[in-house]
């Protein structure tokens, strides 16, 4: 599984979602992998009322370092303790990837490519 492998690199993530106005709502957490799903913890507020009305979400986790890969995975949410304050996250995912800027001298931005990505399966 190289997105579990891949989550030892990463403390924090940043939750994305959109609201009805496609107008993006971001929140820092700390997703643990078990099984096949993401169990990002607890949420509330405007990540909830986000979740009530679209599941697909991104959890975006940023690099040590400037020239470091961040880790995107998006998924499909699930909730549970709907009806609370808050209630509890899973995000099943339907994708993952390491993302970084290629390096100016490398193959691929020789070709054009501006972005050094490695996609890889979901678990």
């Amino acid at each position: 599984m190289r997105l579990a492998a891949a989550l030892a690199d990463y403390p924090f993530a940043y939750l994305i979602t959109v609201d009805d106005d496609y107008r993006v709502h971001t929140v820092t957490v700390e997703p643990v992998l078990r099984g096949a799903v993401l169990d990002v913890g607890l949420v509330g507020g405007g990540t909830r009322k986000n979740l009530a009305r679209r599941r697909d979400v991104t959890l975006l986790w940023p690099p040590r370092e400037p020239s470091g890969y961040s880790l995107i995975v998006d998924g499909s949410a699930e909730v549970t303790g709907a009806g609370e304050e808050t209630v509890r996250l899973w995000v099943a995912p339907t994708r993952a990837l390491l993302h970084r800027e290629a390096d100016p001298g490398s193959a691929a931005a020789a070709k054009g490519c501006r972005h050094d990505c490695v996609v890889f399966s979901t678990p």
